[in-house]
């Protein structure tokens, strides 16, 4: 495949270029932007219903309205640890990537002006964590463990590649959050805040992507693709499953094994990642041999 050069108006410099412009006009600080003090209004969802692991399950069934909602709260506060999680992984990478380049344009300040962005989002997502008072269950471990190691690694491609697998996943999810007025109002604020800062970042990583594509070898991309590939196998299923049926006073067996089989749920899976596959598959970072690891992440049919 030939990947040809963009035209000015869309190469990386641009559009960081026009990301700057726009992070000065609108950018939202969540300590004011949100009304943390706001009651929590009874009996009121935390997470649409229908992204709910259990939704349809017989478990499901089983649960009166209470419990849930209860479902909602802590899948909810999973959503927001890993979130909160990803957010300085995302931090770390870029720091890396730019102390490599030791650039001093528009494409540097971007980057340095999105790790400005994700340190209000993960105190935002910590003071969410802190109105949710749910347990705090952290990273899974097959998270948590690999990312230090293999993060050298990733180098632009797969570094601006995870910022995706993680930023377009939830980005999905969470603009439908915050046009659902069953929605409580503090997550509600939360999605729309974090969306509309997320736009940009998506924007450049984008941007960013095509280029390190266009510039890499045929040895290269093959190896990114591989691990971007792995990148979203070990880090969508803990973001999209989350585990706290324990908490719930659900049976925790049972309830692992009807979520993980529970049709409505996969669907669920495969719709947040609907625009993330369309365009790494354009960039051509998705080819037929990685199509098993997207579908055992959840991603694919």
């Amino acid at each position: 495949m030939t990947h040809q050069a963009p035209p000015s108006s869309r190469t990386p410099d641009a559009v960081a270029r026009r990301l700057l412009t726009a992070t000065a006009a609108r950018s939202y600080d969540p300590g004011t932007e949100i009304d943390w003090d706001a009651p929590l209004p009874a009996d009121t969802w935390f997470w649409p219903p229908e992204r709910l692991t259990l939704y349809g399950t017989p478990l499901w069934e089983r649960m009166n309205h209470r419990q849930r909602v209860e479902l909602s709260r802590h899948e909810a506060a999973h959503l927001a640890e890993l979130g909160h999680w990803f957010e300085l992984a995302i931090i770390r990478m870029f720091s890396r990537y730019l102390m490599s380049q030791g650039g001093l344009d528009a494409r540097a300040f971007y980057a340095l002006t999105e790790m400005a962005d994700e340190t209000r989002h993960i105190t935002m997502f910590g003071r969410l964590l802190n109105r949710l008072d749910r347990p705090y269950h952290g990273v899974p471990a097959r998270v948590r463990y690999p990312f230090p190691l293999v993060d050298p690694l990733f180098q632009g491609i797969t570094t601006f590649a995870s910022a995706l697998v993680i930023e377009e996943v939830l980005d999905r999810l969470q603009r439908e959050v915050a046009q659902d007025e069953r929605v409580q109002p503090l997550l509600r604020a939360v999605c729309r805040l974090h969306v509309s800062e997320e736009a940009r970042h998506v924007s450049f990583a984008r941007a960013e992507l095509r280029e390190a594509v266009r510039l890499a070898s045929r040895g290269h991309l093959a190896r990114h693709r591989v691990l971007t590939a792995l990148v979203a196998y070990y880090t969508v299923p803990p973001l999209l499953r989350p585990d706290r049926y324990g908490d719930v006073g659900l049976p925790v067996k049972e309830a692992r094994r009807q979520a993980l089989h529970n049709p409505h749920h996969r669907e669920t899976m495969r719709w947040s990642g609907e625009k993330l596959l369309a365009f790494l598959t354009e960039v051509d970072l998705i080819r037929p041999a990685q199509h098993h690891l997207w579908r055992r992440a959840g991603l694919m049919a």
